[in-house]
């Protein structure tokens, strides 16, 4: 049978022009950015630098503003542990939303261990935060708030110039997780006043283990002491040999990201909304989880009641789908995100997220509507008309 990837959001494929941007810098062009005495550091600090302007460019930075790390969940653990020490005198106070990404809500649980106090902020049925909430929870020893840009399980779009704003105003810095927003929306840090924001190549079409955290350098020059020493690379945030081919990529992933904004979101969105209207309104069984006004194009987050998601995802392991986040698809407890948002655990159990790509195909996903109309039919369920 023809496999079917529709996890989009747990990673994407390398795509072939960035592959071949990488390639020379795994063989000929092998060399370290840190030597600075010879012709392959030389080369290799240059391609480092070009793409950490690439990778500003996508987000509205300057390049000194990007520091590379391996990924999203580094950025954050650096974002959040490292902002909360270099404020200890304005504060030991943090706000994050409970729709969070695994990697700042377990940060945060560990920083209480150092005596950080965290407030959590609520969103409502839609997985939509309240201004007037976050408003109330900001006080004046709170170092620092994150909200995701984007939620990763259900595709909800936060407001985040409004957001940043309020942060502004009150004097706290506001750190996004913009990993799955990156590619699919815009991410301008200077719009959006972000000071913090997390990035991971391999969700934009770039390499897996390489990631970076946006810094911001003026208004306000944002503080942060590093987490990982030996040998003050990347301005002193994060020390280690630098993964330069893993750069290479991502750089240019961003540079086609940016390009290719439009041309992706329109493809994606089309093809999300055919599928969901097959398997919700003509099926009339399931629904969206999450807000439909304020989605990610790509992402469809859907309740089955009566039908298991586990029992749906094995019955069709030729359809590539999951139950929530990759990095907690392994724990049996329901998705956080839906229960924040007031999902009884009978609807978590019955929801599927389904990712769209780049290179996802319309006979695929009129392939993908009908083996799982086939398995809800199963189950009881009437079938879509497709």
């Amino acid at each position: 049978m023809q496999t079917i990837y529709l996890d989009y959001n747990s990673t994407t494929p390398v795509d072939p022009l960035v592959l071949e941007t990488m390639l020379p810098f795994f063989t000929e062009k092998f060399g370290n950015a840190a030597s600075r005495t010879h012709r392959y550091g030389w080369t290799a600090e240059a391609v480092v630098e070009k793409a950490r302007g690439q990778v500003a460019g996508m987000i509205g930075a300057e390049p000194a503003e990007i520091i590379f790390t391996s990924g999203a969940t580094e950025s954050l653990n650096l974002a959040l542990r490292g902002a909360m020490e270099a404020y200890r005198s304005k504060g030991r106070h943090l706000v994050v939303c409970a729709a969070e990404h695994k990697a700042v809500l377990d940060t945060a649980r560990d920083l209480a261990f150092s005596g950080v106090e965290t407030s959590v902020l609520g969103v409502d049925h839609e997985g939509i935060i309240d201004l007037q909430e976050l408003e109330k929870l900001i006080r004046e020893d709170t170092v620092l708030v994150a909200v995701m840009q984007a939620n990763n399980e259900t595709g909800v779009i936060q407001d985040a110039e409004a957001i940043g704003r309020l942060c502004r105003e009150r004097g706290t810095l506001f750190l996004s997780d913009s990993t799955q927003a990156a590619g699919k929306i815009r991410v301008d840090v200077q719009e959006q006043r972000m000071d913090l924001c997390s990035l991971s190549a391999h969700k934009l079409y770039g390499p897996k283990g390489v990631g970076a955290l946006y810094v911001r350098r003026k208004n306000p020059r944002v503080k942060l002491l590093a987490e990982i020493s030996g040998g003050g690379h990347e301005q002193g945030l994060r020390s280690g040999t630098l993964n330069v081919p893993g750069i290479v990529g991502f750089g240019e992933a961003c540079q086609l990201a940016a390009e290719r904004l439009w041309e992706y979101g329109t493809h994606t969105s089309r093809w999300r909304t055919f599928l969901e209207q097959q398997l919700t309104v003509e099926r009339k069984h399931g629904f969206i989880n999450g807000s439909i006004r304020s989605r990610l194009p790509n992402t469809s987050n859907l309740c089955f009641p009566g039908m298991r998601s586990e029992h749906l995802i094995k019955a069709l392991p030729e359809i590539a789908m999951s139950m929530g986040s990759a990095c907690t698809s392994a724990l049996p407890q329901p998705s956080h995100v839906l229960q924040s948002m007031g999902r009884k655990d009978d609807e978590i159990f019955s929801s599927v997220r389904i990712s769209i790509g780049k290179d996802t195909t319309e006979a695929e996903i009129r392939e993908a509507i009908l083996r799982i109309g086939m398995e809800l039919d199963k189950a009881g369920l009437t079938p879509p008309a497709v």
